[in-house]
């Protein structure tokens, strides 16, 4: 544990109290993908298998099962509730996410550290994380103007893995050159995801303007 790696636990948590505020608080998830939400889903179950192998400490524990709980408890809003999945558009978020499930899936059978079925699944979780991101930002550019909640939930989010990088290279340098091929190059693919999106974030934030993301 380092300083970077608990900040990026917590704007992690900070951006899933964001989603759950602007639900709740709008009775609405509007501009949120449920596909992303849903690929969020897999990869904390499939990631944190080891729950039930291994014990490292109360709070790797409890941030576990937080991530799960509350990814779990945004898709069944998102497809129960009565009233906030009338606003779910499906129309505009139509992307193919079974094609990353099924990439990630491919690439964690190929490309591994050791050959096991929890390490298949954290690699799986690993690669498909990467990618999760994408439905999300699809969606965001299609419907142009967003609201500030959702934007700054997904500012949050990808501050999240950058603070995460910042732990690798800080471990790298403490801890006789750790270094993990897998984290390190999906992270940097995530990270770079999000470029566009930081970019406009930055200038509507310069501007004292709201979001608008070119279509």
């Amino acid at each position: 544990m380092n300083i970077f790696r608990f900040t990026g636990d917590m704007t992690h948590l900070l951006s899933i109290l964001v989603l759950l505020l602007k639900i709740y608080a709008t009775k609405s998830c509007s501009g949120i993908s449920l596909k992303t939400q849903e690929l969020y889903v897999l990869v904390f179950l499939t990631r944190y298998m080891d729950l039930f192998t291994s014990f490292l400490s109360a709070y790797n524990t409890v941030m576990k099962l937080v991530f799960i709980g509350s990814s779990v408890a945004i898709v069944c809003l998102m497809r129960f509730h009565p009233l906030i999945r009338r606003s779910y558009d499906k129309d505009q978020d139509n992307f193919p996410h079974y094609l990353l499930v099924l990439g990630s899936f491919v690439l964690a059978l190929l490309v591994h550290e050791w050959f096991s079925f929890l390490e298949v699944l954290w690699a799986f979780s690993i690669y498909l994380e990467a990618v999760t991101i994408l439905p999300q930002l699809l969606l965001l550019q299609r419907s142009g103007n967003v609201d500030n909640l959702t934007v700054h939930y997904v500012f949050f989010l990808g501050a999240y893995r950058g603070f995460y990088i910042l732990n690798w290279i800080y471990r790298f340098f403490s801890e006789h050159h750790y270094f993990r091929r897998i984290t390190w190059f999906s992270g940097l693919v995530q990270t770079a995801l999000y470029g566009d999106f930081f970019y406009y974030y930055f200038i509507s934030w310069k501007n004292s303007e709201k979001l608008q993301l070119p279509a």
